[in-house]
């Protein structure tokens, strides 16, 4: 008994570390993005939840497994890991389609022998059966893992669905572009590379969701004198699309149509103050575009 503990220890050690990277990750993540700017706390907490009960559930298997190959003598680290790495539905499917049986030893010989045998395939021996209880407690074993890895599995399909239909209904999400805050988006951008160095936002992209908002924050140092340029080129404008700068600090929100520029735009900051100001591209259905954007 005292074995199977020790041959555990590394098992569960290495389960708190993932769920300790996972809640630090969480957290500089928070500091990072201004606690969450622009979305509601619930839906990241519902994820995270989502990601720990997900990954309970298949330590906890993975462990019931660990301990069930210990009882039939196969490996035990390889099959926890097989379980805890490819997630408990195919790593259980794959274990019992190859789970070895159960066997005990030939009293006479010492050869192991299913429990199911009448004779000893090797000496011959006739073998008395045990009483059906053991049985039933071999098919049983270590149930509390069990029934922790089904509870955390009901978990994660809860939270699993609290994220989706709060994320579908919309609520706790910012999509007001106007917003002091981060504006949060549930649609897609194709082939996107946006970059920021030396004070300058470039942005390439081939297609984005109707109303695809991306974003970049930059500084204002002296907006008596400073100006926004903006470069920008869209490759293809289907009837009716449109791609609209935002420019956005507390309560000032300017916004300019910039599809089809004949030269770069050239913006004066002195309506807003020294600070943090939002950049934001509206893509409306515009595609193939290339846009360098900066304050100077």
């Amino acid at each position: 008994m005292n074995t199977v503990k020790k041959n555990s220890f590394p098992l569960y050690i290495g389960i708190l570390v993932i769920l300790s990277f996972i809640l630090l990750r969480f957290g500089f993540y928070f500091l990072k993005s201004d606690g969450f700017s622009g979305l509601s706390i619930l839906l990241p907490v519902l994820l995270l939840c989502f990601i720990l009960s997900a990954l309970c559930t298949s330590a906890f298997f993975a462990s019931w497994v660990y301990q069930d190959c210990n009882r039939r003598g196969d490996d035990p680290v390889l099959w926890a890991v097989v379980v805890f790495v490819s997630t408990p539905f195919i790593g259980l499917l794959i274990y019992f389609l190859r789970r070895p049986e159960l066997k005990t030893i030939c009293p006479a010989c010492g050869h192991p022998i299913s429990l199911k045998a009448n004779y000893c395939e090797e000496c011959g021996t006739r073998i008395k059966k045990e009483d059906d209880r053991t049985m039933e407690k071999q098919g049983t074993h270590h149930l509390k893992l069990i029934i922790a890895g089904i509870v955390s599995l009901a978990l994660m399909l809860v939270c699993l669905t609290g994220f989706i239909a709060s994320a579908a209904a919309g609520n706790g999400i910012n999509t007001d572009i106007a917003s002091d805050k981060r504006v949060w988006n549930l649609g897609a951008i194709n082939m996107n590379v946006s970059t920021y160095q030396d004070n300058v936002w470039k942005l390439d992209f081939r297609s984005a969701s109707e109303g695809f908002v991306k974003e970049q924050n930059m500084k204002i140092t002296d907006a008596d004198s400073q100006i926004l340029y903006a470069d920008i080129s869209c490759g293809t404008v289907p009837e009716g699309a449109t791609l609209v700068l935002w420019l956005v600090q507390k309560d000032m929100a300017k916004s300019v149509d910039v599809t089809d520029l004949s030269e770069p735009l050239e913006y004066p900051l002195s309506e807003f103050e020294n600070g943090k100001l939002h950049v934001r591209l509206q893509i409306n259905g515009v595609e193939n575009t290339v846009s360098e954007i900066y304050i100077q």
